[in-house]
């Protein structure tokens, strides 16, 4: 390609201006030169490097630098960084060359970057290592993971260009780890953007569906807003409070969870949108103020009391703070308020790097120590449990990352906050490792109760210990908080590791025998042989005899395959041709690859494939290649860990084929509705119905139908007219 260097030239210079003049903060002279620093050597770095669209590389890092600082809001250094974050990886500057120009701190967080980077491009079995270290960079230096964050932001409002298979991989490790990060942070928009973005990607036919949907409603959502408006504002106005109003739309990502949870429709979603009041104040008024406004806005019209949450009075672990309450507004519709301070917002959109702008004057004691608290027990988490392997780890971590949050009280009356869910043994945990290992039972509000006890909001709790108490297994049933897990995992585990040990030797003299080579690799790949998720199990099945030397020599003749598979995949010609012969057998229903080859496969068990889905396939250790739909509850965290095992798949004769699926159908109970649903599958489609229950309670009737279906587009004009059907009021594909 030709490329205009000079009007390129103009373009980098006049993005670089408006990160400097549209900055979030205000920058003096040396942070200015700081960042103009960071610019030409990065500037440098790239200057023959392009981006997978044509654009120069330079783009990037500039756009990075903006979110770093207007929609995340740190200061010069972290800017400087963004700048710099892809420098050591893609150039022949080094971490001592950005030591000796910026200093020590800027080269360490650089740095940082880097190794996540780097671990990015490998094709490991569990690619989710790289979180580990990820993780332990946050008590290290938190900006490390913000830039990080914000590189993943651009990224993805970038991913067009990718392959469809490369935009799946990313947008599923995306939704799997960097969206529970920038939630546990703070970074609300972010977090629904980095959402929103995934959802575009790994399933765009909902994503256009329910945005074509939204951008129909914003009209009538925009004169909602300003009828609310003017019946409040007067009032407010009234009391003398400087203010403003504002509506936005629920996050798309936000209303498809909210249609799937309760199998509703768009439509049927009654607040995907919510309206915010927004209150200047000083510190001292400031709590006063939002109470003020909670009282006149429920004057004129009647809340919900059930959906009222007060996260100013006891801020969330994140250190949001806000009034949230749901109220009949015009036109009698439900519609969520929040209420907050200028402050608060700066908060609530910035996350925890807002914090610093606020050191003196506001009360931000307690949510930058439950901030300080959270990562102080990450940290140790990852320290202490070497037993769990990433995948465990991470899941562990990421109910903590997303976890609604319970209040409790010491007996001194001090304020805990743990995990919805959590119980009197996770309270003990978090209080004193060595309480939680000795825990019997425990008081709350001064009743004796078992350590199992799930613990509510505002309940007082007093443990109750002993010296001769020791952790059992069972209470990993349950305890929910990732540091109780890991505390009793490890204690559970000691003794294991020492029988781990024994088997480790004798498995090491076999595979001595049998001519194998003793390394991690080899290892690894015996683990999933064995389907064993650790290598701690392989050795202590060894210890105890159920795997032996015979085991050893299948796993010598049967190692092969997955290796020759996965060769037969990163062959880099590519053929043009298109497979269109028609099938004589099952096994020519799906072909494989760019290269469309016919392969064994079988269907997984955790979804329903019929053909005209969107489907992938999957390389297994021991069975093969399994087929799944790109809706799979797995999809995603398979792309997220394995990408490297994942086949792009696709239909050769879906016509030819039937595959069987149940639907599940809702509505109003009347004379002829049983009919009415038959006439439509069987005369209308010409589907065979295989079974049909319907249970009929109170005028409300479920039914369960199952069908034999030939493709979607069978199954979706079938929903459509079951859809149409007089009482019908909702279906679902089970």
């Amino acid at each position: 390609m030709v490329y205009d260097l000079e009007q390129e030239n103009k373009e980098i210079l006049a993005r670089y201006k408006d990160l400097i003049t549209n900055t979030y903060r205000n920058l003096d002279e040396e942070q200015n030169k700081l960042i103009r620093k960071a610019f030409d050597i990065a500037l440098d770095a790239h200057k023959d490097q392009r981006r997978k669209t044509g654009e120069p590389y330079i783009y990037h890092p500039i756009e990075v630098a903006k979110i770093v600082a207007n929609e995340i809001g740190l200061g010069a250094t972290s800017i400087a960084c963004a700048l710099l974050h892809d420098v050591i990886e893609d150039s022949d500057y080094t971490y001592e060359d950005l030591n000796k120009i910026f200093g020590k701190k800027i080269a360490d967080i650089v740095n940082g970057l880097t190794k996540i980077s780097v671990m990015n491009h490998q094709n490991i079995s569990i690619q989710s290592e790289n979180y580990r270290k990820l993780l332990l960079t946050l008590s290290e230096d938190f900006r490390v993971i913000l830039i990080k964050i914000a590189d993943r932001l651009h990224n993805m409002r970038t991913l067009d260009s990718m392959t469809p298979e490369k935009q799946k991989k990313i947008a599923s490790e995306t939704v799997y780890i960097y969206a529970p990060l920038a939630h546990r942070l703070g970074l609300y928009n972010i977090k629904s953007e980095l959402e929103d973005l995934s959802l575009k990607f790994n399933n765009p036919e909902v994503y256009f569906d329910i945005s074509e949907k939204l951008k129909l409603a914003k009209e009538s959502r925009e004169i909602y807003i300003e009828e609310f408006k003017k019946e409040v504002s007067e009032q407010l106005e009234d009391e003398g409070l400087n203010f403003s109003i504002k509506g936005r739309a629920k996050a798309i990502s936000s209303i498809y969870r909210k249609m799937l949870k309760q199998g509703v429709t768009f439509d049927e979603v009654f607040d995907n949108y919510a309206i915010r009041i927004i209150y200047k104040s000083d510190a001292k008024n400031e709590k006063f103020l939002a109470w003020k406004i909670y009282s006149i806005v429920t004057d004129l019209y009647h809340s919900n009391p059930q959906r009222m949450r007060d996260w100013i009075s006891q801020p969330r672990s994140t250190g949001y703070e806000s009034l949230h309450l749901t109220i009949l507004g015009p036109d009698k519709k439900w519609i969520e308020v929040q209420i907050r301070s200028e402050r608060m917002d700066d908060i609530a959109e910035k996350g925890v790097a807002a914090h610093y702008k606020y050191k003196e004057g506001f009360r931000q004691n307690s949510d930058e120590k439950n901030f300080e608290n959270w990562v102080t027990e990450i940290r140790e988490v990852l320290e202490n449990q070497q037993s769990l392997t990433t995948t465990e780890l991470l899941d562990d971590i990421k109910l903590n990352l997303y976890s609604k949050e319970v209040f409790v009280f010491t007996p001194k009356g001090e304020i805990k906050i743990l995990p919805i869910g959590s119980t009197a043994l996770d309270f003990a945990f978090s209080v004193h490792s060595d309480l939680g290992m000795k825990c019997l039972g425990a008081k709350v509000n001064g009743k004796l109760v078992p350590i199992s006890y799930v613990l509510q909001n505002g309940d007082q709790v007093d443990i109750l210990s002993s010296q001769n108490q020791k952790p059992k297994t069972d209470w990993l049933d349950f305890v929910v908080t990732s540091k109780a897990k890991s505390k009793i995992k490890g204690i559970l585990n000691s003794e294991k590791n020492n029988l781990a040990e024994e088997g480790k030797e004798i498995l090491q003299r076999k595979m001595r025998h049998a001519k194998l080579n003793f390394n991690d690799e080899e290892i690894n790949k015996m683990q999933k042989f064995f389907g064993l998720k650790t290598s701690q199990e392989l050795f202590l099945k060894f210890q105890n005899g159920q795997l032996d030397i015979s085991d050893i020599k299948k796993y010598t003749e049967g190692k092969g395959i997955l290796g020759n598979i996965l060769q037969r995949f990163r062959k880099s010609p590519l053929k043009n041709d298109v497979f269109t012969e028609a099938p004589e057998t099952n096994l020519d229903m799906i072909v494989f690859g760019k290269d469309e080859e016919k392969l064994n496969y079988t269907y997984a068990k955790c979804c329903t494939v019929i053909p005209g889905d969107r489907i992938f396939g999957f390389i297994t250790i021991s069975d093969g290649i399994k087929v799944h739909n790109d809706g799979c509850p797995n999809a995603i965290n398979l792309r997220a860990q394995y990408d490297y095992r994942v086949l792009p798949a696709k239909w050769v004769n879906e016509e030819s084929f039937k595959n069987r699926i149940k639907i599940e159908i809702e509505g109003l109970d009347r004379m002829g509705m049983i009919n009415d649903i038959t006439a439509v599958i069987s005369n209308n489609m010409n589907m065979d119905m295989k079974s049909m229950s319907i249970e009929s309670n109170n005028g409300i009737f479920i039914g369960n139908i199952n069908l034999e279906v030939r493709n979607r587009t069978q199954l979706d004009e079938t929903f459509k007219q079951l859809k149409n059907i007089n009482g019908v009021s909702r279906i679902k594909r089970l």
